[in-house]
């Protein structure tokens, strides 16, 4: 989640492409049967290390670790899905801001466990959800009203400042809604924004799940999603310099990802 924003009618719409054919309905029914499978494990999950909110907040990621390696699991067997991490090195283990392409709904969740302490910006109604939303409180998330206007950005200026201090990593989707993969790229001022005011590394993030997760469907194909952690952009660069940068580092590095992993799939 990044910025408030107000995407077009035509943006808000569209969806990923659809496969047809036997493949598409077996990687559907297999869909459906991870979608029961995560359901059914964030539930016992979730009650069964209910206890971690006894603890003082960020004293423990154990439940987000364990929840991150199962899913992936789950991922493997029943869709057939590979994560593959690159950039270990450029993970960042101290404050920073982790702008990150947003294609499905795969990274919203995936990202955070990846990281020592990260978080995500997300929608303030979310934290009413029921278990989902103590959790997320206890885990230092970010809530933003979307609708709240400037005195909106300036809180979450302040929470995200206050959540730096304390050592998080705070994920952003710079484009802020999922983009179809061959979109061209439609940069909010969202990520500079935050990378302004909390004067930390940038850490650029890319990757290709829209290929696997088209954007929009139930449906997960078989294949490589492949995250890509690139170097960091070192703080105090002018406003224009950093959002040249990180989007050009985004850009270039998903491009990539994507065209390897259509070559990977045609080979099949």
């Amino acid at each position: 989640m990044t910025m408030p924003s107000t995407p077009s009618a035509a943006d808000a719409t569209q969806k990923g492409p659809r496969r047809h054919g036997l493949p598409h309905i077996v990687a559907l029914v297999r869909s459906v049967a991870y979608s029961i499978a995560t359901t059914i494990m964030f539930l016992m999950l979730s009650l069964l290390f209910m206890w971690v909110m006894l603890l003082p907040r960020g004293r423990t990621r154990l439940l987000l670790d364990v929840w991150g390696r199962l899913d992936q699991f789950l991922l493997r067997i029943l869709c057939g899905q590979k994560i593959v991490v690159r950039g270990e090195h450029n993970k960042p283990v101290g404050p920073a801001l982790v702008a990150a392409k947003h294609q499905s709904a795969w990274e919203t969740t995936a990202l955070i466990p990846m990281l020592p302490k990260g978080v995500v910006i997300l929608k303030k109604e979310l934290l009413k959800i029921p278990i989902y939303g103590w959790y997320a409180r206890y885990y230092g998330m970010i809530p933003v009203d979307r609708a709240g206007g400037a005195a909106a950005l300036k809180q979450l200026a302040e929470d995200a400042k206050r959540s730096v201090a304390e050592g998080y990593q705070i994920v952003i989707f710079p484009e802020g809604t999922r983009r179809l993969v061959d979109a061209p790229p439609d940069y909010k001022p969202g990520a500079i924004f935050l990378y302004d005011r909390l004067k930390v590394p940038m850490v650029p993030v890319a990757l290709n799940s829209g290929l696997l997760w088209p954007r929009r469907r139930m449906v997960r194909y078989p294949g490589v999603i492949t995250i890509s952690f690139l170097p960091a952009i070192p703080p105090g660069l002018p406003r224009a310099e950093a959002q040249a940068r990180l989007q050009d580092a985004i850009e270039r590095e998903t491009d990539r990802l994507v065209a390897e992993e259509r070559r990977r799939q045609a080979a099949r």
